[in-house]
């Protein structure tokens, strides 16, 4: 399927408007405060001989972490200007990074033939997603994973909508970081606290391994506490 112009012109903007410096972004934490910390869940099950997939790479900052813990790793965005953001970020060339719709499942299945099965990261995707393309993103961790791969995924829950609504009505507003997804339009924690378990299970994906945790955000309280959001993750993987 196809996402709506309206999700794409948003993430577009939304990369477009943001600068280079890192951490610009609200969700582009150090890796040492995401990737890093998620590998020491996911390393038991994930064969490091294949490629990783981090699937809404963003700027890269996770990309490029997990290209010390795989031997390739490639970073996949809907947004073109995402996609430029992290090139322009790895001017080393550490990681590869290409433009990808995972709700296009010719798309998907044209990058798993190119690299084989491979491991998938995916980092606060589904939750966002519009819900009619929710399904085909889960679909796309199964098709990319084949039957050797393992997938990390990590989605908010519902109530990090009750921070970032608490977050927004500070005295001085909204932070800017928070302003600028609510200004283009962006929609987090939209997904409900069973459904991405149930669209991991629908795609023929095993859950082999859970637990909650909080992903971390670049952007502080008017008191100068970070923001951190309540997460589910999940270690999956095709058994049959």
């Amino acid at each position: 399927m196809s996402v709506s112009s309206r999700y794409r012109e948003a993430w577009e903007s939304y990369w477009r408007d943001t600068s280079d410096e890192p951490g610009a972004a609200v969700f582009d934490c150090d890796a040492e405060m995401s990737a890093k910390q998620h590998m020491n869940l996911f390393s038991p099950f994930a064969d490091p001989d294949l490629p990783v997939v981090d699937l809404g790479c963003g700027t890269g900052t996770q990309t490029r972490y997990l290209a010390t813990c795989f031997r390739r790793a490639v970073g996949v965005d809907l947004s073109h200007a995402a996609v430029a953001h992290a090139r322009r970020a790895d001017p080393a060339g550490v990681a590869e990074f290409r433009q990808l719709n995972a709700a296009d499942p010719a798309a998907v299945r044209d990058l798993h033939d190119a690299l084989g099965d491979a491991n998938v990261y995916l980092r606060a995707v589904i939750h966002q997603s519009e819900a009619e393309a929710r399904p085909a993103v889960a679909r796309a961790v199964a098709t990319l994973l084949g039957r050797r791969g393992r997938g990390f995924v990590a989605e908010l829950l519902p109530r990090a909508k009750e921070v970032l609504r608490e977050a927004a009505q500070g005295p001085g507003g909204p932070p800017p970081k928070v302003a600028s997804v609510i200004e283009h339009g962006l929609t987090p924690a939209e997904a409900g606290d069973a459904e991405v378990p149930r669209l991991l299970t629908e795609a023929g994906l095993t859950i082999l391994a859970r637990g909650e945790t909080d992903l971390v955000m670049t952007e502080h309280r008017a008191d100068g506490t970070r923001i951190d959001l309540p997460a589910q993750w999940f270690v999956v993987g095709c058994e049959n």
